[in-house]
């Protein structure tokens, strides 16, 4: 991921170096700030390609960006963005709309129109999620102009679980190696294409294939965003996202694997993770099994031993005498 940030950019220079940055990465607009702002603005901004495909995590205070007609002239990559909120939120015009979003809500925009965002001003800090996507990637039948400056809810049905897979690849976008990556192209826009579909009431336009993937992409995304809950049963798995159980355990073994088996080994993977950090080495292992969705202390031991050959209790020690190379 290439990071750009002002943290080492003089505070009366900031804004003006942004509005560089921001015409540069994305596409020619007009960056303002209120004066009173100008001195503590802060803004970064993390991108990772995925093909076709450009995701960026920014992070920014309050400012406003406004793309008019001339500045479409002078350039126009035919592109669409979608924002996915992590924090905060903003405030999106385009085509006669004007929708306010917030954490977990999805706006798309064309970048060939005229468009203006800001952010709210009761927000101080914002973090958001994008994704920019050439207009042929979202072979729709119908104009997605017409879901321009739309809000899209993250807290129910489709949109929920689109967001909740978004959110997941935001945490993790520094994460990912490019095989990854470009793996994520791919899931990406299945689960993007589904979403809009589902917007724009044409979910028969999408090939079950592809609306199969999305629905995989969207559970996986749920079951690691809640695996330290004890709830997370194949039951309610199945139910939150209105499939049956039947269906959800065939989903899984298309894959070789059961529901039980994958959630069991993403909860084994983040205890590894934690046992061998160092900055939790006085945390109780059996705390650290409980936060990850273990109830069962000695169900814990086992399951870990069965996976990685040894009892979590010499994993750990085995970590802290490793020794560490140092750099010359």
């Amino acid at each position: 991921m290439d990071v750009v940030s002002t943290a080492e950019v003089p505070a009366n220079e900031r804004v003006d170096f942004w509005r560089d940055v921001s015409s540069k990465l994305w596409v020619p607009y007009e960056l303002g700030c209120e004066r009173d702002l100008e001195n503590n603005f802060q803004a970064e901004i993390g991108v990772t390609g995925f093909g076709p495909v450009t995701a960026a995590l920014m992070t920014s205070t309050r400012h406003t960006v406004r793309r008019a007609p001339k500045h479409i002239r002078q350039s126009d990559p035919e592109v669409f963005k979608l924002v996915c909120v992590e924090r905060g939120g903003g405030r999106m015009t385009q085509e006669g709309r004007c929708t306010e979003f917030g954490v977990g809500d999805l706006v798309l925009f064309d970048t060939s129109r005229p468009f203006q965002a800001e952010f709210l001003e009761h927000v101080s800090m914002s973090r958001l999620l994008f994704l920019v996507i050439p207009r042929p990637l979202l072979p729709l039948p119908r104009d997605l102009r017409s879901l321009s400056a739309t809000r899209i809810p993250g807290a129910r049905g489709v949109g929920a679980l689109t967001s909740q897979f978004m959110l997941q690849l935001a945490r993790r976008l520094d994460e990912l190696s490019p095989a990854a990556a470009a793996r994520m192209t791919t899931l990406s826009l299945d689960v993007l294409n589904v979403a809009l579909a589902d917007a724009l009431d044409a979910g028969t336009a999408v090939p079950p294939h592809t609306r199969q993937r999305a629905l995989m992409a969207r559970i996986h995304a749920f079951i690691r965003d809640n695996l330290g809950d004890t709830w997370l049963t194949p039951a309610a798995i199945a139910a939150a996202h209105h499939i049956s159980l039947r269906y959800l355990h065939k989903l899984f073994q298309q894959e070789g694997h059961t529901v039980a088996g994958w959630v069991r080994e993403r909860r084994l993977e983040r205890c590894r993770r934690d046992l061998a950090d160092p900055q939790l080495a006085a945390r109780p292992i059996n705390a650290i099994a409980a936060r990850w969705g273990f109830t069962s202390p000695a169900h814990f031991s086992q399951a870990f031993r069965d996976a990685y050959g040894v009892p979590p209790r010499q994993f750990r020690q085995e970590c802290v005498s490793a020794p560490t190379v140092r750099a010359h």
